[in-house]
């Protein structure tokens, strides 16, 4: 069961560990294929890794870049119809077994809810070393985290509310309802239906891909454990460039905040059904039964429940009528 895994990097100096991390820890080495936007005035050594016949790459200096969103979309023109997708953040670091981890994971909630799942959510994080031989992963939190909107943040500049990570309430798989960018597990036929619009920059992408896989009738599932870790903070022996650095920024002609308005009129008309084909919304479900879920009014940008668009996030816990789900979660972290 192959697995492409989608990775659009800027700038950043962990890409290598990234890579390496991933294919070091999976159970099952010949099924990993990786597909790489790497946006960097000098590349990382690709002939000088083992496994670099399962690398798809393209090396673009950083003044071309237009955002996440658009090296994400670049990345899926490397998909050879791979039976599962994985997304993920260019400074990630990998559990062991964690295919086996995530194919069991998937496979038992497909099962269960009968529908296409995406399994998502913010990781826990990790932290480097000093000289980045070795990394502190957070294991210590065994919960499910879903995600929820952040408190104060409805509506910023737009349309574009911000996410935060919230507990599910339960140590097993639950139903969620929004999308992060940085951890997406799915099937392949994920890249057909719900195409990456690079039209969107930074903000919006997630509440796009939200609600195009709710109104084509996908689930959203959350999982305890994921068995990857994600860097969210800079450290001192690790600084991380931003599109938006203004070293970049001055020689484009394009600016980022030009692309950044045009990315939220975007989702303005995905939201008003201003968009045809597969970026836009599907027919299965409607925008309004995600307002209902969710407790605030898209259309309208307002605030229906506070209470329940934050802290009172109404997640479901995944249950099978078949498989008890501990049998799948014997070998997670």
């Amino acid at each position: 069961m192959t697995i492409f895994i989608s990775i659009a990097s800027y700038q950043d100096p962990l890409l290598l560990e990234t890579l390496c991390s991933a294919y070091e820890n999976a159970e099952r080495k010949d099924n990993i294929r990786f597909g790489v936007c790497e946006q960097a005035e000098v590349g990382i050594d690709l002939p000088s890794i083992n496994f670099k016949d399962q690398i798809e790459y393209e090396l673009l200096h950083p003044v071309m870049a237009k955002g996440p969103c658009w090296a994400r979309a670049r990345v899926q023109k490397f998909f050879k119809n791979e039976e599962y997708y994985l997304q993920i953040d260019s400074h990630t670091i990998f559990a062991k077994n964690w295919d086996r981890i995530l194919i069991n994971y998937h496979s038992w909630i497909e099962n269960s809810l009968k529908s296409n799942v995406v399994i998502t959510g913010y990781p826990r994080g990790f932290k480097p070393n000093k000289d980045l031989t070795s990394f502190e992963l957070n294991t210590s939190y065994k919960e499910t985290l879903g995600l929820t909107f952040r408190e104060n943040k409805f509506f910023d500049d737009g349309h574009y509310s911000m996410q935060k990570s919230f507990p599910a309430g339960t140590e097993k798989p639950s139903k969620g309802l929004l999308v992060a960018g940085g951890f997406i597990f799915t099937k392949g036929n994920f890249i057909h239906e719900i195409p990456y619009d690079p039209a969107f920059y930074f903000h919006g992408e997630e509440l796009n891909l939200a609600l195009r896989l709710f109104t084509c009738g996908w689930d959203v599932a959350h999982i305890p454990r994921v068995p990857l870790f994600h860097l969210y903070t800079d450290v001192e022996n690790l600084i991380r460039k931003l599109h938006w650095d203004p070293e970049d920024e001055k020689d484009r002609t394009i600016k980022w905040n030009t692309l950044d308005k045009k990315s939220k009129e975007r989702l303005a008309d995905l939201i008003h059904g201003q968009i045809d084909g597969n970026f836009g919304l599907g027919s299965v479900r409607t925008i309004q039964e995600f307002n209902d879920i969710c407790g605030i009014d898209l259309i309208k940008k307002e605030v229906i429940d506070a209470d329940l668009a934050t802290d009172g996030f109404p997640f479901q816990e995944i249950v099978s009528d078949t498989v008890p789900f501990e049998a799948v979660a014997i070998d997670n972290l």
